[in-house]
Protein backbone atom coordinates (compact mmCIF):
# COMPACT_ATOMS: atom_id res chain seq x y z
CA UNK A 1 0.00 0.00 0.00
CA UNK A 2 1.17 2.87 -0.99
CA UNK A 3 0.24 6.94 -1.60
CA UNK A 4 1.73 8.96 -4.46
CA UNK A 5 1.75 12.30 -4.14
CA UNK A 6 -0.08 14.31 -6.81
CA UNK A 7 -3.17 16.86 -5.79
CA UNK A 8 -5.45 13.83 -4.50
CA UNK A 9 -6.04 11.04 -2.28
CA UNK A 10 -6.23 8.46 -5.04
CA UNK A 11 -5.70 4.45 -4.13
CA UNK A 12 -2.95 2.49 -5.93
CA UNK A 13 -2.68 -0.81 -5.86
CA UNK A 14 -5.12 -3.16 -3.56
CA UNK A 15 -5.26 -0.80 -0.56
CA UNK A 16 -3.87 2.65 -1.12
CA UNK A 17 -4.67 6.09 -1.66
CA UNK A 18 -2.35 8.61 -3.13
CA UNK A 19 -2.11 12.09 -1.00
CA UNK A 20 -1.80 15.78 -1.76
CA UNK A 21 0.64 17.52 -3.71
CA UNK A 22 3.99 17.76 -1.77
CA UNK A 23 4.77 17.29 1.92
CA UNK A 24 3.96 21.10 2.40
CA UNK A 25 -0.28 20.84 1.43
CA UNK A 26 -0.92 20.87 5.07
CA UNK A 27 -2.84 23.79 3.94
CA UNK A 28 -5.69 21.79 2.22
CA UNK A 29 -9.28 20.56 3.14
CA UNK A 30 -12.65 21.15 1.48
CA UNK A 31 -14.28 24.20 1.66
CA UNK A 32 -16.95 23.21 -0.30
CA UNK A 33 -17.64 20.82 2.39
CA UNK A 34 -18.55 23.64 4.98
CA UNK A 35 -21.45 24.39 2.31
CA UNK A 36 -22.85 21.14 2.04
CA UNK A 37 -26.01 20.48 3.34
CA UNK A 38 -25.17 16.85 4.60
CA UNK A 39 -23.08 18.24 7.19
CA UNK A 40 -23.65 16.45 11.01
CA UNK A 41 -23.62 20.03 12.39
CA UNK A 42 -22.93 23.48 11.35
CA UNK A 43 -19.23 24.66 12.29
CA UNK A 44 -19.00 26.75 15.54
CA UNK A 45 -16.28 28.75 17.05
CA UNK A 46 -13.28 26.53 16.39
CA UNK A 47 -10.85 26.01 19.24
CA UNK A 48 -7.62 27.59 19.13
CA UNK A 49 -5.28 25.06 17.07
CA UNK A 50 -2.52 23.85 19.09
CA UNK A 51 1.31 23.84 18.43
CA UNK A 52 3.12 21.06 16.62
CA UNK A 53 3.22 17.98 18.82
CA UNK A 54 3.83 14.26 16.80
CA UNK A 55 0.49 12.04 17.32
CA UNK A 56 0.57 8.71 19.39
CA UNK A 57 -2.89 7.10 18.60
CA UNK A 58 -5.89 7.68 17.52
CA UNK A 59 -9.47 6.70 18.48
CA UNK A 60 -12.69 6.66 16.95
CA UNK A 61 -15.19 5.66 19.36
CA UNK A 62 -18.44 4.82 17.39
CA UNK A 63 -16.31 1.99 15.39
CA UNK A 64 -14.66 1.01 18.66
CA UNK A 65 -10.95 2.01 17.08
CA UNK A 66 -8.24 2.67 19.45
CA UNK A 67 -4.99 2.13 18.23
CA UNK A 68 -1.37 3.16 17.79
CA UNK A 69 -0.28 5.77 15.40
CA UNK A 70 3.28 5.78 13.12
CA UNK A 71 4.35 8.62 10.87
CA UNK A 72 4.34 7.71 7.30
CA UNK A 73 6.68 10.14 4.60
CA UNK A 74 6.62 9.89 1.35
CA UNK A 75 9.19 7.35 -0.46
CA UNK A 76 11.93 7.80 -3.41
CA UNK A 77 8.84 7.54 -5.76
CA UNK A 78 6.42 9.96 -3.73
CA UNK A 79 4.37 7.72 -2.54
CA UNK A 80 3.27 7.84 0.52
CA UNK A 81 3.95 4.77 2.37
CA UNK A 82 1.59 3.10 4.64
CA UNK A 83 1.71 1.30 8.08
CA UNK A 84 3.25 -2.30 7.87
CA UNK A 85 0.98 -4.55 6.20
CA UNK A 86 2.31 -7.37 9.13
CA UNK A 87 0.77 -5.04 11.78
CA UNK A 88 -2.92 -4.56 10.30
CA UNK A 89 -3.96 -2.67 13.19
CA UNK A 90 -1.80 0.31 12.70
CA UNK A 91 -2.60 3.78 11.69
CA UNK A 92 -0.23 5.99 9.35
CA UNK A 93 -0.71 9.47 10.02
CA UNK A 94 1.40 11.83 7.16
CA UNK A 95 4.28 13.72 8.77
CA UNK A 96 4.20 16.27 5.82
CA UNK A 97 1.00 17.24 7.43
CA UNK A 98 -0.18 18.50 10.33
CA UNK A 99 -0.02 17.07 13.22
CA UNK A 100 -3.19 16.46 15.62
CA UNK A 101 -5.20 19.94 16.23
CA UNK A 102 -2.30 22.32 14.24
CA UNK A 103 -3.74 24.53 11.55
CA UNK A 104 -4.02 23.25 8.36
CA UNK A 105 -4.92 19.80 7.12
CA UNK A 106 -4.28 16.39 8.60
CA UNK A 107 -4.30 13.03 6.73
CA UNK A 108 -4.93 9.72 8.71
CA UNK A 109 -4.86 6.19 7.05
CA UNK A 110 -4.73 2.42 7.58
CA UNK A 111 -6.26 -0.83 5.73
CA UNK A 112 -9.32 -1.76 5.49
CA UNK A 113 -7.63 -5.78 5.45
CA UNK A 114 -4.51 -7.58 4.91
CA UNK A 115 -4.40 -11.37 4.10
CA UNK A 116 -4.79 -12.10 7.78
CA UNK A 117 -8.66 -10.63 7.91
CA UNK A 118 -10.15 -7.63 8.92
CA UNK A 119 -7.90 -4.58 9.67
CA UNK A 120 -8.30 -1.04 11.70
CA UNK A 121 -10.59 1.01 9.15
CA UNK A 122 -12.65 -2.22 8.10
CA UNK A 123 -16.19 -0.47 9.12
CA UNK A 124 -14.53 2.84 8.26
CA UNK A 125 -17.44 3.51 5.94
CA UNK A 126 -19.81 3.18 8.47
CA UNK A 127 -19.12 6.59 10.58
CA UNK A 128 -21.65 9.16 10.85
CA UNK A 129 -21.57 12.78 10.73
CA UNK A 130 -21.15 14.05 14.40
CA UNK A 131 -19.23 11.17 15.54
CA UNK A 132 -15.92 12.00 17.52
CA UNK A 133 -11.96 11.40 16.25
CA UNK A 134 -10.02 11.99 19.41
CA UNK A 135 -6.21 11.91 18.43
CA UNK A 136 -3.89 12.05 21.22
CA UNK A 137 -0.26 14.14 21.17
CA UNK A 138 3.00 13.35 22.37
CA UNK A 139 2.85 16.62 24.62
CA UNK A 140 0.03 14.80 26.27
CA UNK A 141 -3.08 17.18 24.54
CA UNK A 142 -5.95 15.26 22.53
CA UNK A 143 -7.38 16.88 19.38
CA UNK A 144 -10.95 15.75 19.02
CA UNK A 145 -12.71 16.28 15.88
CA UNK A 146 -15.76 15.68 14.37
CA UNK A 147 -17.02 13.73 11.35
CA UNK A 148 -19.18 16.40 9.42
CA UNK A 149 -19.08 14.15 5.82
CA UNK A 150 -18.63 10.25 4.52
CA UNK A 151 -17.90 9.63 0.82
CA UNK A 152 -17.09 7.04 -1.14
CA UNK A 153 -15.25 8.70 -4.50
CA UNK A 154 -13.94 6.18 -7.30
CA UNK A 155 -10.39 6.33 -8.61
CA UNK A 156 -11.04 7.11 -11.41
CA UNK A 157 -12.29 11.08 -11.51
CA UNK A 158 -11.07 11.59 -8.21
CA UNK A 159 -12.21 14.97 -6.94
CA UNK A 160 -9.41 16.59 -6.15
CA UNK A 161 -10.68 20.13 -5.16
CA UNK A 162 -13.40 17.97 -2.63
CA UNK A 163 -10.85 16.35 -0.63
CA UNK A 164 -7.75 18.58 -0.76
CA UNK A 165 -9.73 22.57 -1.05
CA UNK A 166 -8.52 25.14 0.75
CA UNK A 167 -9.21 25.36 4.44
CA UNK A 168 -9.19 28.52 7.37
CA UNK A 169 -9.02 26.02 10.18
CA UNK A 170 -7.71 22.86 11.40
CA UNK A 171 -9.29 19.39 9.63
CA UNK A 172 -8.68 15.84 9.30
CA UNK A 173 -9.22 13.37 6.53
CA UNK A 174 -8.97 9.37 7.09
CA UNK A 175 -8.80 7.20 4.60
CA UNK A 176 -8.78 3.53 3.36
CA UNK A 177 -9.65 1.82 0.41
CA UNK A 178 -13.41 0.98 -0.34
CA UNK A 179 -15.88 -0.41 -3.25
CA UNK A 180 -15.34 -3.50 -4.97
CA UNK A 181 -11.84 -5.79 -4.56
CA UNK A 182 -10.48 -7.51 -7.46
CA UNK A 183 -7.11 -9.35 -7.13
CA UNK A 184 -5.82 -7.93 -10.40
CA UNK A 185 -6.43 -4.25 -9.72
CA UNK A 186 -7.26 -4.18 -6.06
CA UNK A 187 -10.09 -2.07 -4.63
CA UNK A 188 -11.95 0.27 -7.18
CA UNK A 189 -13.04 3.14 -4.99
CA UNK A 190 -11.71 4.99 -1.44
CA UNK A 191 -13.40 6.01 1.56
CA UNK A 192 -12.98 9.16 2.85
CA UNK A 193 -13.74 10.83 6.58
CA UNK A 194 -14.19 14.63 5.99
CA UNK A 195 -13.90 16.04 10.14
CA UNK A 196 -12.73 19.02 11.72
CA UNK A 197 -11.30 20.32 14.89
CA UNK A 198 -14.09 21.04 17.76
CA UNK A 199 -11.95 20.93 20.87
CA UNK A 200 -8.96 20.34 22.27
CA UNK A 201 -8.00 18.58 25.73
Amino acid sequence: MAIVLVTVVRWWGSDGPTAPDGPGASAAAGSDADRDGSDGARPGPPPRPLSRSRPTSMRIPFLGVDAPVTGVRLDQGRQLETPPVDDPKLIGWFEGGATPGESGLAVAVGHRDTRTGPAVFAALAQVKPGKRIEASRADGRVAVYTVYRVKVYDKVGFPDREVYGPTPRPELRVITCGGFFSRRTGYTSNVVVFARLTATE
